[in-house]
């Protein structure tokens, strides 16, 4: 697949004209609004089933097709959508069996959307034919670019069909052998041995829900079941238009699918954005979003992905839902192309008069012009990208990662043991991801299945669950001279949340990192406990192994508790490279401290070569250096050199002033 699809960046938005079809006179406003704000694009059809297909077999794509004329007369780029997000009344009424069925084992009753049963093979039939329909039809269209395969998946389904398919999941996972599922999911315990395939079913409230092992096969059935139906959706659309790229949009980090396994199948990654702008903490939800942003980038080796919603204003869905203030949203879209967005896209163009999400913010508000704010917002948005058009396709590269993997999403859940109250895998991640982001250094957010080798940095807090390979991968990266930073609960159990025997890290782990970790203790948030490294002395926060080394340097030591004197922080020479071990979890810098420390001692370079001020962010995408300020005053900044003003097309060197929420790209 190529780098890029598009020479222009992607700016628009979903679009819904259907539910304008009784004043089409707002279809031409429409056009002309979108002209005026700088909008290149529109998302059409994703919850339009009911109106292309309004009895069973009798199509309706005359509205669509206007649309779809309208869109290329006027420079508009349709991304087309399949509707298979909100099933029309009459299939719920006439196949009841693809309405889901809750945990509970109650069929739900029509409404609201992702209400269908993924291995129904009439839904599946019903979409693989409305698919095939549009395609047909829009094949040769001078509008389409693009297709957005349903929208937001999600949701699991508890019905007999999903039953047995799971069951045929589990045998084929474990080799048809209910020994092996025994011993894997060590049975033993309760006396929850299983004595034939039918005794199997989902985790359930009322049922088995305390087997960790159970919970996620049933996780990784879901993600298949997914893909499977992805896939199902594709397979008319690569047969009639096989040089349309495909994509469909994920929800930032949810876990109930693993978005990196369900990457593999789609041409370009999308993603919908939503940052809690409204919370007023701008430093910590830009360093969270650029997490994401690199998180999804990575999903395709660096190449870039696009952002598929985003808000022009506010959303409606949070408890409170403050406007952001002027200029978020555009620095928003700058951040976005900053990180590998070859699209900035908004739910939505227009408002609706009516429904779930008509308080959701649109470029185009209730008032139905563009004489407000929001308008005037998106319109300088639309000027700025079309500025930046030659940054698409422009990879970032990376010598440091953070590993943030899926499954151990999953597996981080489910344990019971040491802190079940304060235990969070992702904001781990995040945190171990924000020493690099605020100098500047691009760092990849990759799975355990990834390839270790082209970094010189890997760092993995919290990884509890190591797969198959994972040990083999770390001793290799060590030992060609990498640096591989872990912390507490690391390397505890396999892919069946089964712990390791011989104490953990698992296996030859303690010999590459040097230690070996004898408890695990629990800090009551009463309690103030402390650790130190290279003489800095940290808070102890909620959870702390008790190590021993058996080789390794000592780096810090706990201050408090029994286990005062022993190891907090060490290093351990292995092969040519260091394998450093952070025992205890510290919620304010100590993640910083010894990122700053590996940095400089791996000569990761920053993407720049002047000084990057506290609260400015820098990054680095192509030959373009984006400097954006997220911060409540005005920041200033020395160039190295001079450079080229992308946005004013002026030259610019020496020190300049970035406003507060601005941004300035340099050439």
């Amino acid at each position: 697949m190529p780098d890029k699809y598009f020479d222009f960046i992607i700016h628009g938005g979903d679009y819904n004209p259907d539910q304008w079809i009784k004043t089409k006179e707002i279809w031409d406003e429409d056009m002309r609004l979108m002209k005026l704000s700088h909008v290149n694009s529109a998302t059409i059809g994703i919850f339009s089933w009911a109106i292309l297909e309004p009895e069973e077999g009798v199509y309706n794509f005359g509205w669509l097709d206007e649309i779809m004329d309208k869109a290329a007369e006027n420079g508009i780029s349709v991304i087309l959508a399949t509707p298979s997000g909100a099933r029309p009344a009459w299939m719920a009424k006439k196949y009841p069996e693809v309405l889901r069925v809750e945990e509970s084992g109650i069929r739900n009753e029509y409404g609201v959307r992702h209400n269908h049963c993924l291995t129904s093979p009439i839904y599946r039939e019903k979409v693989r034919n409305i698919n095939r329909k549009l395609a047909e039809r829009y094949k040769n269209h001078p509008a389409l670019k693009m297709w957005h395969i349903s929208n937001e998946y999600s949701g699991e389904c508890h019905c007999p069909l999903c039953q047995q398919a799971f069951r045929d999941w589990i045998k084929e996972y474990y080799h048809n052998s209910l020994d092996e599922l025994n011993d894997k999911w060590w049975n033993g315990f309760w006396a929850h041995q299983i004595d034939s395939w039918d005794e199997i079913s989902s985790p359930k409230f009322r049922g088995e829900n305390h087997v960790s092992a159970l919970k996620l096969c049933w996780k990784r059935f879901v993600t298949d079941s997914h893909i499977s139906f992805l896939e199902n959706e594709i397979a008319p659309l690569r047969e009639i238009t096989p040089d349309i790229p495909v994509t469909t949009n994920m929800m930032r980090m949810y876990d109930g699918i693993n978005y990196q396994k369900m990457a593999e199948h789609l041409d370009i990654i999308s993603w919908d954005n939503y940052p809690a702008w409204g919370t007023g903490d701008y430093g910590y939800v830009s360093s969270e979003t650029a997490f994401v942003h690199d998180t999804f980038r990575s999903m395709k080796e660096g190449k870039p992905f696009f952002m598929m919603e985003s808000t022009p204003s506010i959303v409606n869905w949070f408890d409170i839902n403050k406007i952001p203030a002027p200029g978020t949203q555009t620095l928003g879209a700058v951040q976005a192309v900053a990180y590998g967005a070859d699209s900035v896209q908004y739910f939505q163009w227009r408002k609706a008069r009516g429904g779930h999400e008509k308080y959701h913010g649109a470029v185009v508000d209730h008032c139905g012009h563009e004489n407000n704010r929001v308008f005037r917002e998106i319109t300088k948005t639309g000027e700025v990208l079309e500025k930046l058009g030659k940054v698409t396709g422009g990879r970032s590269e990376a010598k440091a990662a953070i590993i943030c993997d899926w499954e151990n999403i999953w597996a981080t859940k489910y344990f019971c043991g040491y802190n079940n109250k304060h235990r969070d895998y992702e904001k781990e991640c995040v945190k171990w991801y924000a020493p690099f982001h605020k100098r500047g250094i691009t760092a990849d957010v990759i799975s355990l299945d990834a390839d270790f080798d082209k970094y010189d940095v890997i760092v993995a807090p919290f990884l509890y669950m190591l797969k198959n390979d994972t040990e083999e991968k770390i001793i290799r990266f060590v030992e060609k001279g990498g640096r591989f930073v872990t912390t507490y609960l690391f390397g505890c159990v396999d892919t069946d949340d089964r712990c390791y025997l011989g104490g953990f890290p698992a296996n030859r782990l303690k010999d590459v990192f040097g230690v070996y970790c004898e408890e695990t203790d629990s800090i009551p948030e009463s309690f103030d406990r402390k650790a130190t490294y290279k003489g800095k002395e940290y808070s102890v926060n909620h959870i702390c192994d008790v190590i021993h080394t058996t080789g390794a340097k000592v780096l810090g030591e706990y201050k408090t508790d029994f286990y005062a004197g022993e190891p907090s922080v060490t290093v351990n020479d292995y092969g040519k490279g260091k394998a450093y071990y952070v025992a205890f979890r510290n919620d304010g810098e100590l993640a910083d401290d010894i990122c700053r420390d590996i940095i400089g001692e791996a000569d990761i370079r920053t993407d720049v070569n002047f000084e990057i001020p506290t609260e400015l962010t820098v990054r680095k995408r192509g030959d373009y250096i984006f400097i954006m300020n997220f911060s409540d005053s005005d920041k200033e900044i020395v160039l190295d050199k001079k450079y080229k003003d992308v946005l004013s097309d002026s030259e610019i060197s020496g020190a300049i002033t970035i406003k507060s929420l601005g941004y300035s790209v340099i050439e």
